[in-house]
């Protein structure tokens, strides 16, 4: 194991010196491991709250901020974060209207995330509710979910959603938007390479150099099948095909995302745009505004994502609205 690390338990708590020094922007609770944009609570408007494990970054910590989150929890590794982390995060964003938290559907995150929503309700009265992103179309179920996992849409889901919210909309206005952009999207992953969690040591699991994982998640959990390495092309065809068979994408303009698992080179990621952009103009779908970089990661896997999301005019202006996070920044 190489890795720019000096004790493999203090990964997170170092890491989170590093945001703050780098983002001073964002204020830390380094006791609790939560990333606060500098001027939450904000008066007027409904507290946004995400997190997860870490190693995905820059979700979730890398949006927050003007037109995304108010917070993040920073989680261990791949592992989800505690309930009273979520508590503390709710407590810290609510300014009276509400709190809405964006969970990915991974069994520890939306039970922690639950509890911890009970407990803002009984201990201080905040109005919480919860939108729960399950996007992939990989597998129905997985050794870390009932359902589908939550991949991709969580991305852009928090910048729409963030972009509602800066514009004083009411909690449950934000509901029910969060709602359909979670239906409206798709996505599907692959991997070149495992990843290793620096407190193991390895690899997550062996890919020889022939192979690759198609339906991979996001922690390095098994996808659909491993079958023999193939072109970007081919690979393209074997992402889109499940996505496009789930969900019709003709009757308006789309976001697409092209993802990064964290240790793919954007030379490598622009060529599979390219690639993915010819499938879906074939099939006589308009791409509105797209994505191409390392969003949601999986430490240094190599690999790739796609997500596919429809989205009317108004989603669209939500998604060219203004945005300063570390992660995204556009319109400022």
């Amino acid at each position: 194991m190489k890795k720019l690390i000096n004790d493999p338990q203090d990964v997170v708590a170092e890491a989170l010196i590093g945001i703050e020094a780098a983002h001073p922007e964002v204020r830390v609770d380094h006791t609790n491991r939560i990333i606060y944009r500098g001027d939450a609570p904000k008066a007027g408007k409904v507290g946004l709250v995400s997190g997860g494990g870490s190693g995905h970054e820059p979700l979730h910590g890398g949006y927050v901020g003007l037109g995304m989150l108010d917070a993040a929890c920073a989680g261990e590794i791949f592992t989800s974060p505690t309930p009273d982390q979520m508590l503390e995060a709710t407590k810290g964003v609510d300014a009276g209207n509400g709190v809405l938290h964006i969970v990915k559907n991974y069994t520890g995150d939306v039970m922690n995330f639950e509890m911890a929503a009970e407990l803002a309700a009984a201990e201080t009265g905040i109005t919480v509710e919860t939108v729960v992103v399950n996007d992939d179309v990989a597998v129905q179920d997985s050794l870390y979910t009932a359902g589908r996992r939550g991949v991709g849409v969580t991305v852009l889901l928090e910048k729409l959603v963030g972009a509602a919210a800066e514009e004083g909309r009411p909690l449950e206005d934000l509901v029910a938007l969060a709602g359909a952009i979670n239906n409206a999207g798709r996505s599907m992953g692959m991997a070149l390479t495992s990843c290793t969690v620096p407190a193991a040591g390895k690899p997550t699991f062996e890919l020889a150099e022939d192979e690759m994982e198609l339906g991979i998640g996001i922690h390095g959990e098994p996808g659909r099948r491993r079958v023999r390495l193939a072109s970007a092309r081919e690979i393209a065809e074997q992402l889109l095909e499940p996505i496009l068979a789930d969900l019709d994408f003709t009757s308006g303009p789309v976001i697409v995302m092209l993802n990064g698992m964290g240790g793919t080179p954007l030379l490598e990621l622009y060529l599979m745009y390219g690639e993915v952009a010819k499938i879906i103009d074939k099939a006589g779908i308009t791409v509105a505004r797209n994505l191409v970089g390392n969003y949601i990661t999986s430490l240094e896997m190599a690999g790739c994502s796609v997500t596919l999301l429809r989205a009317d005019q108004e989603l669209i202006r939500l998604w060219d609205a203004p945005v300063s996070t570390a992660g995204l920044r556009w319109g400022i």
